[in-house]
This record gives structure tokens, sequence and C-alpha cells, in this order.
């Protein structure tokens, strides 16, 4: 079958975007015979979080509101059952601050770089989601985001210098701007070929199904001919 192209968009703040990321894995997995080109997107669920963050349970409290508490303890109920099948462990209780994920994006980006050991990227992406949701820590801390770079083989003093400057601010925000201009208003959101969309954490057969459906169309060149 031809190759697939996904750009898998996501925001490692958001525990459906962790548990989306790990059905994403085991759904590759489905279909082997299946080469998939996958490029994490940035996406940012509250943009106008102060770099140093906000207090988690106060800010969690005042944007869902009381008429929704309820509902939210029961998404997390789900989340927190969910999670130790796919692997994860929710720790919502632990978590002290809601950062603002700019940096966290910049780093994924960059994890994702030529330059970067294969892999990177998407290592990247699992390892930030395990400081912020197992063990509880900031991930808008850029000393916890270099640490987290040289354990994904990257250069920690040049993602120390990198973060310490604007680099790729514009970037990120650029890439943010275009996914809500191609209709994307929540993650994860699986663009595949950039026509096709999965919007939230849908099963791993779910998203092989569709790549085996995309891969299909694109080797008889039936994505050709609508363009």
């Amino acid at each position: 079958m031809a190759s697939v192209n996904v750009d898998l968009v996501l925001d490692p703040v958001c525990p459906w975007c962790w548990l989306g990321h790990r059905y994403w894995r085991s759904a590759q997995a489905l279909v082997p015979h299946i080469a998939v080109e996958t490029v994490l997107r940035p996406f940012q669920l509250d943009g106008s979080i102060p770099k140093a963050g906000l207090p988690y349970q106060a800010y969690m409290k005042a944007r869902i509101g009381e008429d929704a508490q309820g509902r939210f303890k029961a998404m997390r109920a789900h989340l927190e059952a969910a999670g130790p099948e796919a692997g994860i462990v929710f720790n919502f209780d632990e978590i002290t601050i809601r950062p603002n994920t700019m940096d966290a994006h910049r780093l994924i980006r960059w994890a994702g770089s030529p330059k970067s050991p294969p892999g990177a990227q998407d290592r990247m992406a699992r390892r930030l989601f395990e400081l912020y949701f197992e063990e509880a820590r900031d991930i808008g801390d850029r000393a916890l985001l270099a640490e987290a770079a040289a354990d994904c083989g990257m250069d920690a003093a040049l993602v120390t210098a990198l973060l310490a400057s604007n680099a790729d601010v514009d970037a990120v925000r650029g890439e943010i701007d275009t996914a809500a201009r191609m209709g994307v208003r929540g993650v994860p959101c699986f663009l595949i070929e950039g026509r096709y969309a999965l919007v939230g954490a849908q099963e791993a057969e779910t998203i092989a199904d569709a790549l085996r459906q995309v891969a299909g169309a694109k080797a008889r060149g039936e994505l050709d001919a609508r363009d």
C-alpha cells in the first residue's frame, strides 16, 4: 500500500491527547504494512495562561464552572479507568500548576527537526505527558524541559539557549492558526493526508481502519483524482 502522512495535533496538558497518542501508537502496530509518516503539531487549549502558570485546582474550577463540575468528575473517572489499559496513570490530584505550553510546543517542534535523533519527537511528547500527568511536574519550567530534551537524546545546552530566546514562537503560533483555519477546534486531532480528520481519543482499531482506507485510496490514485 501507499504511505500515509498524518499530522497529529495535540497539547501536552490535554489528558485525552495522551490517551490518543497511546492509541495512535497501537494503531500503527495494527497496520505494519503501511508506511506512516507522523508529524506532531501544536494546539493550545489556553494560550492566555501566563508564563509562570496558574494554580491548577483553582484554574480548573474557574474554567469549568460550577454547573459542569459533575461532568468534569465523570470525565476524570473515565480517564482514570481507561488509562491503565493504555499504560497510563493519571495523577490529577497531584498536579499543582497549569502551565502555558508554548515552550513545551517549541521543544516538541525542535525534537522533530532533522538534526534531532530519529523518533525524538514521539519520545518527547510521551515524556512531557509523563512529566505532567504521572509525575505532576511543571512542564512550563525551562530547566525541566531541558532535562526532558536530554532524556530524549537532544542537546540540553542548545535547548536551554533556544528556550531563553524567542526562537520559533511565531512558527508555533502560525501552526496553531493554520490548524484553526483547517477547522481544528479540539484535540487530539488526526489529520490524514491533509484532508481527512479523526477528532478525539479514537480507539486504535478505528484509527487503523482509517489508515487502511486512506492508504488503499491513495494507492489506487483516488486521492490524486480529487485534487
